[in-house]
């Protein structure tokens, strides 16, 4: 099924963040989005991109840091230039979402929906429908954040707990709120009722309400946003005056408690791949092994887990299970998938040691 586009719907895609946990393919200079770790041919980002066409056409605006533009630039050459936007520092969630909304409010835009730039999806046409209605619901001025449809009781999501039927969506409900990332068992109690979404960060709601609702609990950072998008030459200035916040804790969560939040349940196949242990559940259904990249440059015997010869060298591996080996030019990881959400403290002991180069 081919879908159709939505009326005056923007896509807005936050690309940032370092993806810390899959290095030392991701660092700061060349984050996961801008990596192909699918073996599509097309980078996380471009496949975000192509799966947002259907609905908004050319009507997708990108926000990320200032040393990835060129980047961006480059794998999205078709968006005009003012649709990419670059932040001076990284600030968190809600001020990149943020600016994004005060720019396409003085568009004119009627709604748009934030999707992340590093997120696997697998029914497109599912996906499509899914935000269909929840632009349907935004319209009306709810706040709208689609909540995926859990496959096991994890520990590493926030979770949506779901209330009633939203009158006149029928495939739209409340949200009661949001919840932080439980313990397994907690997680398997949410499951048990039914009820509960894992929240993957996707918001759809109108420009203004979005913005007003942020200055009911901050009114200089929608002030900020606003005069920023109104005089583009002051983002230098009043960038650094935004604060460090997520949009869950920003604005997601208070409305939600005063019921202005409601969630379409998705169920499209969903990953962020979020480490090593969760990309090789993703590349690896059909095979035990699976080598990303050039498998000529690796010799892989009796072993099973995910392999990335990177680095031009041959890589062997011999007798192995469930192992993570990333080669690159500058460095090399050998973990198992058991222990992949540990990655992140090797680049917090780089850091701690000044070799930001390796970052």
């Amino acid at each position: 099924m081919v879908a159709d586009e939505i009326p005056g719907f923007w896509a807005v895609v936050p690309a940032g963040g370092a993806g810390t946990r899959l290095w030392p393919l991701s660092r700061s200079g060349s984050p996961k989005f801008l990596h192909d770790l699918t073996g599509s041919g097309r980078s996380l980002l471009e496949q975000t991109h192509d799966r947002l066409a259907p609905v908004v056409g050319d009507r997708l605006m990108v926000v990320t840091g200032a040393a990835h533009r060129d980047a961006v630039r480059r794998q999205l050459d078709q968006l005009p230039d003012d649709n990419v936007i670059a932040e001076p520092s990284a600030r968190d969630s809600m001020a990149a979402i943020g600016l994004a909304a005060a720019v396409l409010e003085r568009r004119g835009a009627e709604v748009m929906g934030s999707f992340a730039a590093d997120h696997v999806i697998v029914d497109d046409a599912r996906f499509h429908a899914t935000v269909a209605d929840a632009a349907a619901a935004a319209r009306d001025g709810w706040l709208v954040t689609i909540g995926i449809e859990p496959t096991f009781a994890s520990s590493a999501f926030g979770y949506v707990h779901q209330g009633d039927v939203l009158e006149g969506h029928p495939s739209v409900r409340r949200v009661v709120e949001f919840v932080e990332k439980p313990s397994v068992s907690v997680a398997e109690e949410y499951l048990a009722t039914g009820r509960y979404r894992w929240n993957a960060g996707m918001f759809v709601v109108r420009p203004t309400v979005l913005l007003d609702l942020l200055a009911e609990q901050d009114a200089a950072f929608a002030a900020n946003l606003r005069a920023i998008a109104a005089e583009p030459e002051r983002l230098g200035e009043l960038w650094e005056k935004l604060p460090r916040i997520a949009i869950d804790h920003a604005i997601a969560e208070p409305a939600a408690a005063a019921g202005k939040v409601a969630t379409v349940p998705g169920a499209f196949g969903w990953d962020d791949i979020g480490d090593f242990d969760s990309l090789a559940t993703l590349l690896g259904e059909q095979e035990a092994l699976t080598v990303l990249g050039d498998p000529a440059l690796a010799q892989v015997i009796g072993s099973s887990g995910i392999v990335v010869p990177g680095s031009g060298r041959t890589v062997a591996v011999i007798g192995l299970d469930d192992i993570v080996v990333v080669d690159t030019p500058d460095a090399l990881l050998v973990t198992t998938r058991a222990r992949a959400q540990e990655v992140k403290n090797v680049v917090a002991a780089l850091k701690d040691q000044g070799r930001s180069e390796l970052t």
